[in-house]
């Protein structure tokens, strides 16, 4: 069984995902600094492996729902609508953790990741391609 993570054991049923809200206070809402453009940098990392799986950007009202649902909630700039990951592909965030930056310009989401992966291609990070490889 070498290589199987917990959810591809034979017999053995994959834990149950919860999504656990995360209460913030207006003070730590109101440090985050929105670019221009309204979003900030959200890097989602691999709770467990600290694996990072992608980055994305959210608003005010993305950070709103992630906070909410304990799910990732992040803004389309290509398709300028909300997006929660998982929800057509099936690969899932559960959120564990989110932070702050010392400038409040960026996010750090800690999730487990459910499914295939984190990126739109099937691959499990979005950083599988590397310079002189």
């Amino acid at each position: 069984m070498s290589g199987a993570g917990p959810e591809q054991v034979v017999g053995i049923a994959a834990p149950a995902r919860v999504a656990t809200p995360i209460d913030a206070s207006a003070e730590q809402l109101a440090a985050v600094r929105y670019g221009p453009d309204g979003l900030v940098t959200a890097v989602v990392q691999e709770a467990t492996t600290r694996e990072v799986l992608m980055v994305a950007h959210m608003d005010a009202e993305a950070l709103r729902r992630t906070l909410a649902s304990g799910r990732t909630w992040f803004w389309s700039r290509s398709r300028e609508q909300y997006w929660c990951k998982g929800e057509t592909s099936g690969d899932r965030q559960w959120v564990r953790r989110v932070a702050y930056d010392c400038d409040g310009d960026a996010l750090l989401v800690e999730v487990d990741q459910d499914g295939g992966g984190a990126c739109h291609t099937g691959e499990r990070t979005c950083f599988f391609r590397e310079f002189g490889g």
